[in-house]
This record gives C-alpha cells, sequence and structure tokens, in this order.
C-alpha cells in the first residue's frame, strides 16, 4: 500500500498498454501514408506515360506545312493504350483524357484501404488523384 493508502498496482501496466496502442497507432500512419506514396508514384507514372503518348497523336497533313496540332482521336487512343498495358495489375477509380489544341492531359484517380489505421479509423481509404499534361512543341 502507498503511504496515502491508495494501491497503485497496475498503473505501470495501463501506461504500457497506452504506449504500445500509441506506437500502433504511428506504425499505422508510417505504413498506410507510405501505401499513399508509392499509389501516387505509380499512378504519376501512368499518367505522364500516358499523356506523353497521346502528344504523339499528331496531324500529320498539318505537320507538313509547319503546324503543330494533336487530333483528338488519335491521341486518345495512344493513350488509353499506355494506360491499359500499365494498369493490368490495378483497376483505377478513374480516368481522363482531354486534348485540347497542342496539349494531351491525363487525370488519373485511385484509393488506397488503410492497414493498420483501419483499427482507429475503420474502413476508409485515402484517394489518390494525379494529373499530367504533355503539350507538343515544334522543335526547330
Amino acid at each position: 500500500m502507498s503511504p496515502a493508502g491508495r494501491d497503485e498496482r497496475g498503473t505501470v501496466t495501463i501506461f504500457v498498454l497506452g504506449v504500445c496502442v500509441g506506437c500502433l497507432f504511428l506504425a499505422g500512419c508510417g505504413l498506410d501514408l507510405w501505401r499513399a506514396v508509392a499509389v501516387r508514384r505509380e499512378l504519376s507514372a501512368m499518367a505522364d506515360a500516358a499523356a506523353m503518348a497521346g502528344a504523339n497523336g499528331l496531324d500529320t497533313d498539318a505537320l507538313r506545312v509547319g503546324t503543330v496540332r494533336i487530333v483528338p482521336g488519335p491521341a486518345r487512343m495512344l493513350a488509353t493504350d499506355v494506360l491499359l498495358r500499365h494498369s493490368r495489375a490495378r483497376s483505377l477509380d478513374g480516368a481522363s483524357i482531354a486534348v485540347a489544341g497542342r496539349s494531351v492531359q491525363v487525370v488519373l484517380s485511385d484509393h488506397v484501404d488503410f492497414t493498420l489505421l483501419r483499427i482507429f479509423l475503420g474502413d476508409d481509404r485515402f484517394t489518390v488523384r494525379v494529373s499530367a499534361v504533355a503539350v507538343a512543341r515544334e522543335v526547330p
């Protein structure tokens, strides 16, 4: 018994349990945030590759007279082909390809489910969205 007459047995156990829960939460933050960063890098590489491929959909007749212009149909087809090749391992939540003048913009979105943070935050997820723009230009 303590001098004041209170029984303090088990306080260290409760303290250690609190520290363990805190460490589990921090580990979950680190793991899940790292997974989100990895998915963002992967999506960014996919969007960059698709935008660059789409920018190759040039109007060859206009190019012969010195005008750089992208044809929307072939540009979308080239960008879509690249996305399909890169996304075999994953299904994306959303993808859009916009062609305007000399530029191709690709916007991709996907999600990352929580792993360890699911214990604390439930069945939630990160949403990751990236965009890439490629502009066709004349190089002398």
